[in-house]
């Protein structure tokens, strides 16, 4: 079982996190008490009690304001992918590191969902989601594609499809299930429910993935191996091999046999 990923936090940057809430926090409050097209950057600084110039240093405008974690999210994301141990499936993999993006929700469900109101009723807030969802994907998708063999790509390889595919197919998933507890109020048992949004994807796109360059255990051999001999299906595995990759990889001989 893999271990969780710390990432470490100087002084500094924790002392640059709270700063970044503190101003998201007096934003959403003079949002919800004058409006967001009334509110100035002027107020969103006074109220924090900080001068226009320190809000500037943190964010380029008053929408970014309300999203002062995702940075630091997309880092521990990226540091769930680095960490990641050599006998994990990819696709495992990047739904672990997307859980670090729910987990920043679930840590204030109250104010994560005034911000999802929010966001509903701006356009502006919306469209700054949109792009923060975007980097998550771009990072993901140039995962999945690093896990496949370039020598091995050839006209009508489908590999650097399915890596992009596959990356959204989880951001998706994740933003569902978001939604809907969100929805709900910001309660009940997410982590449960993500997990099984991830097992349909991991079912819809797992199987085959990676075919190209074959399924590893980490320790330099292949997870397991399969072969048709008339009416007998022969397999030779690792005693540490995934369940789920022996299961493909008899998948794979039967449907080749």
């Amino acid at each position: 079982m893999s271990q969780p990923t710390k990432t470490a936090r100087t002084p500094a940057s924790s002392q640059r996190l709270k700063m970044r809430r503190d101003l998201a926090a007096a934003a959403m409050e003079l949002f919800a008490t004058k409006g967001y097209e009334a509110t100035t950057v002027d107020e969103i600084a006074a109220t924090a009690g900080v001068a226009r110039r320190t809000f500037f240093r943190h964010f380029r405008s008053k929408e970014e304001a309300i999203f002062p974690d995702h940075d630091d999210t997309l880092e521990r994301a990226r540091a769930v992918l680095d960490a990641a141990p050599a006998h994990e499936h990819p696709l495992d993999t990047v739904c672990r590191g997307i859980k670090e993006v729910m987990k920043m929700y679930a840590a204030s469900p109250a104010g994560s969902v005034e911000r999802y109101k929010l966001t509903r009723e701006v356009p502006a807030l919306r469209e700054r989601e949109i792009a923060s969802v975007a980097r998550y994907e771009r990072l993901f998708t140039r995962y999945l594609l690093g896990h496949f063999d370039e020598a091995a790509h050839h006209d009508g390889d489908d590999d650097p499809l399915l890596a992009e595919v596959a990356a959204s197919a989880v951001v998706t998933a994740h933003n569902h299930v978001l939604r809907r507890w969100l929805r709900g109020g910001g309660v009940g048992d997410v982590e449960a429910q993500l997990d099984h949004a991830f097992g349909i994807v991991r079912q819809t796109f797992g199987t085959g993935f990676g075919a190209s360059r074959g399924e590893t255990t980490g320790r330099g051999g292949p997870a397991a191996r399969a072969s048709a001999q008339g009416k007998v299906l022969v397999t030779v595995a690792r005693t540490d091999a995934p369940l789920d990759e022996v299961m493909q990889t008899i998948e794979r001989a039967l449907r080749q046999s």
